[in-house]
């Protein structure tokens, strides 16, 4: 198993990251692939898990470690397979996933693209009180009470109205999410700051 590559960021695209190291070119398929686009050219280390399928072997690559470890338990879900687990990790942290997974909160988990509600019910029945992150249910709960942010999701929706494709909104909404803004003015001049970068 290649648990991670550390090489140069040679190329990026819409779906994967090359990375050379030690004169190999690897292609790692990754849920967001522009999230390395400020390292193109450096060298960096990136988490790998190696899928094997009768007619293909893919390296799937990603930026922490927690995000790989998630990304092999999701596939153990009946019906999951590589490219829903990174529509998943994709769309959401790995914080908003295990809330969602311990709140048993459905339609948070439909909102991922191919999953409806017997899927969403399959990944709470296999995943729940399973996944091997530091999240009590106490702090989930909290977590969960500051992240129902209307301003922030206010922003959002007017991020896209001005044009910008929800991948690129992906790019920026985890710092976006570390802001303590009040009013969605804010979270929008601190999202138009981000994308300018």
């Amino acid at each position: 198993m290649i648990a991670y590559i550390r090489g140069k960021i040679a190329e990026i695209t819409d779906q994967a990251v090359y990375v050379e190291a030690n004169g190999v070119g690897y292609e790692l398929i990754c849920p967001n692939p522009f999230r390395f686009q400020n390292k193109l050219g450096q060298t960096d280390k990136i988490y790998t898990y190696h899928h094997v399928r009768e007619d293909a072997q893919i390296l799937y690559g990603f930026e922490k470690n927690e995000e790989k470890t998630l990304f092999a338990k999701i596939l153990n879900v009946s019906g999951i397979g590589p490219k829903g687990a990174l529509a998943v990790l994709a769309s959401t942290g790995v914080q908003d996933f295990v809330m969602a997974i311990e709140q048993e909160n459905e339609k948070f988990l439909t909102g991922f693209p191919g999953v409806g509600k017997k899927t969403a019910r399959q990944m709470i029945l296999d995943l729940k009180g399973k996944l091997p992150f530091d999240y009590t249910v106490e702090e989930v709960n909290v977590k969960q009470e500051t992240g129902n942010n209307d301003a922030l999701e206010e922003a959002i929706e007017a991020l896209k109205a001005l044009g910008y494709s929800d991948r690129e909104i992906n790019q920026i909404k985890p710092k976006l999410k570390q802001e303590k803004q009040q009013e969605a003015d804010g979270y929008i001049r601190k999202g138009l700051a981000l994308m300018m970068k």
